[in-house]
This record gives C-alpha cells, structure tokens and sequence, in this order.
C-alpha cells in the first residue's frame, strides 16, 4: 500500500514567531513513527531554517515551495536547490498553478526545476490541475496529460520514485470549493492511468498522488478513503494546528 502523505504549503504567510510556533506545537503531536503518514510543511523561504530547526527529531520534514532550474550564480533573487538542501530542506513544491499563473511558470520550466531537484537531493511534489473554464469545456483530462507530458519531461522511471503528484484543480484551491470525492477520484485515477501508459505498471501503482484544493478536516476523511487519493496537500488548513492536525489524524485512519 503508497503510505499516506500530507503536506502543508504556507504559501506567504506567518512571521518567524508565529511559523517557529507552529512547526514546534506539529514537532510536538506528530511522532517520528507514523508508519502510515508522511507529513511535511513548506513554509516560506526566509523561515525555512528556524522552522526546521523547530522541526528536529519530529515526524515532519521540511519542505520549500519553490526553486530555481539555474545552479548558483549570478540570478539575483532566486534560490538555488543546494542552498534549499544545505538547510535541511527533504521536499520542494513545484508546478503549482499560481506560479503559473501569476508568474507565468510553463510545463518546460517545471520540468527543469524537476530535474534540477532531484538531481540536487530533494524530492519533488508537482502540481498539475485545470482552471474552471477548462473543467466546464470538459478539458481536465486534455490539460492533465499535457502538463505531464510537458512537466515530467527528461524524467526516468527511477526518477519518478522521487516524486509526488498533487492534483489541485484550480478553482478549488483558496475558494473554499472542493472537489467532489467522485471528481478527485476520477482525476486522480486518469493521472495514475495516463503514467501506467507513458511509464508502466510499477511506476504508476507506486506513484502517490495527493489532492490539494480547499482541504479541510470537515473533508479530509471522504477525500482520503479513496482509493487513487495518497494523500492531501494543504493550504489555507495547515496554517493552524487546530485544522492541520484533524487532517493528519484522518489520513492515519484513511484505508485502514
């Protein structure tokens, strides 16, 4: 069975107080032996290193939300993989759909921030999803192939093993709308369908896939039970522990 995995993208929000808070009340619920969850939180850069010093010896690892393709040098602003690796960082989100969106990321620039990460150690959650025009012209699946087929580019099957797909439909996401349990099935299973036929079997059975859009205690356990769901990426919910902890707690009851 994919072992469950919850992770918790900060995007810009909290202080170094209030984030440094938070990783220590999660360092302090969640135990380094969870055999069915892995959980990690993705804060914002310039708190990366106190919260995974917060983190230490817990059940959570630390991720980033974002990296650049280039390796250091002269790209002012941006933040190289090394450095995200040097400060203990085990994950890094990349693909997801407010870069671009907002910053215009496109399928062949997560794909060379994708072999950048991996070859530089750190493991990859990706993003892929359709807008809501796209969902109502009956495209998701047309957008979903193409964002992996461009996003997974230059990827080996070994590679894949280091990566984690996260479906996030983006009129879900911030909207308070979620997805129905039947629309991420259905999604989530066309994704593990579309790498079975463009990888192969194995790949595609150990490919964990999670959902992401508005996830919430209220219905994490519903997402969770089924049975292409791996696990959950939150946003707005893992800024308390009062909501991320619920939805941890209901991806260790999930498929038991």
């Amino acid at each position: 069975m994919r072992r469950l995995f919850v992770a918790g993208n900060w995007k810009m929000n909290l202080l170094q107080t209030s984030a440094t808070g938070l990783a220590a009340q999660l360092a302090a619920a969640i135990s380094a032996e969870i055999p069915a969850v892995e959980v990690a939180v993705c804060p914002p850069f310039p708190y990366l290193a106190a919260v995974g010093a917060a983190l230490a010896g817990s059940g959570v690892s630390l991720g980033a939300q974002n990296a650049s393709q280039e390796k250091p040098g002269a790209f002012t602003g941006e933040v190289a993989v090394e450095m995200l690796a040097d400060i203990g960082c085990r994950w890094v989100i990349l693909g997801h759909s407010e870069r671009r969106q907002f910053y215009g990321e496109t399928d062949e620039l997560v794909s060379r921030k994708a072999l950048a990460a991996l070859a530089g150690g750190l493991d990859v959650i990706l993003c892929v999803g359709e807008s809501l025009s796209q969902r109502q012209a009956g495209q998701t699946e047309t957008v979903l192939d193409a964002q992996l087929l461009g996003s997974l580019r230059g990827l080996t099957d070994a590679a894949l093993r280091r990566v984690v797909i996260a479906y996030e439909p983006v009129w879900a996401i911030g909207t308070g709308v979620t997805a129905t349990t039947e629309q991420a099935e259905s999604a989530q299973k066309h994704l593990r369908n579309w790498l079975e036929k463009h990888y192969n079997p194995s790949v595609a059975q150990a490919m964990r896939i999670l959902y992401g859009g508005s996830v919430k205690a209220q219905n994490a356990a519903a997402l969770l039970a089924q049975p292409n769901v791996d696990g959950a990426l939150v946003g707005g919910a893992s800024l308390k522990i009062e909501d991320f902890l619920p939805i941890v707690q209901a991806a260790q009851m999930a498929k038991k």
